[in-house]
């Protein structure tokens, strides 16, 4: 029988001090450039991580690579399209040259294209396929290779609340892609928890930033889906660190397979009336 837990409140002080301290971790952040990535690629920063941009445009992500290293920390921006076998391969090989190791991988790169499930054409559908999901699973296989070699490592996976919720019309593509980004991260999380890497994946409703605001726009469509969420105002980027720091700290170490809901309490509504 094991011994049981000793409680030392100094060492149990340190190590909770520990626990959500980021110093020396390098993290590669998809979508790194955007209005939830960029945010994160700071936060990771203030916690102690070296980060790595990744992100289509090279131009927004070399200005949150300089908001990194503002902060004292090591950075670097990789223009890279998550879709492409060749692009994902040749940006792990960059991150390990540079940095030696990967210790987080967060996937953000995402689309929706809303149109009616009757009317959806195979190359829009496709294309939602290839980022959310193809996108994330070559991300997740090659980190992943580089954190079983290395015997440990984080991955952050980013879902939505629409992984497990549908709506009336128009998320078909978005929807069933979150469904499967669900499914991956619980897969890799069986397969790889015998190589002390930790799968799990974050699922939030609708945070105000860029991309997100014309929705926000139209007051009537804002209305009735805030009436949704029982904290009663949309989420922030910010609302996403404290699960984001945790899930890549070792606060975090016994976790995996998990789909966190940060919805402000959206899923425990059945429907939006």
């Amino acid at each position: 029988m094991e011994k049981a837990y000793a409680i030392e409140p100094e060492k149990v002080s340190e190590q909770v001090k520990r626990m959500y301290d980021l110093t020396g971790k390098v993290a590669v952040v998809t979508g790194g450039a955007g209005g939830l990535g960029g945010p994160t690629c700071v936060a990771l920063a203030s916690a102690g991580a070296d980060v790595v941009v990744v992100d289509m445009n090279p131009e927004k992500s070399e200005k949150i690579a300089e908001q990194v290293k503002s902060l004292g920390r090591k950075s670097m921006a990789i223009q890279v399209d998550v879709t492409k076998e060749e692009d994902v391969k040749s940006m792990v090989k960059k991150v390990v040259d540079e940095f030696k190791k990967i210790d987080i991988l967060i996937t953000y790169a995402g689309m929706n294209i809303p149109k009616p499930a009757e009317e959806y054409p195979l190359e829009d559908w496709n294309k939602v396929m290839s980022l959310n999901v193809t996108g994330m699973f070559l991300c997740c296989r090659e980190v992943g290779k580089v954190m079983i070699n290395q015997k440990s490592g984080k991955i952050i996976n980013v879902s939505s609340v629409r992984s497990a919720f549908a709506l009336p019309r128009n998320y078909l593509g978005y929807c069933t892609s979150k469904g499967a980004v669900n499914m991956i991260t619980k897969q890799l999380a069986c397969e790889w928890g015998k190589f002390n890497v930790n799968v799990n994946a974050i699922a939030p409703t609708v945070i105000e930033t860029p991309l997100t605001r014309h929705i926000l726009e139209n007051k009537d469509f804002a209305e009735k889906f805030k009436r949704g969420i029982p904290l009663g105002r949309w989420g922030r980027p910010d609302d996403l660190f404290g699960t984001l720091i945790y899930l890549a700290s070792d606060a975090s170490n016994f976790i995996t397979g998990q789909i966190i809901f940060i919805d402000g309490g959206t899923t425990t509504f059945d429907s939006i009336d």
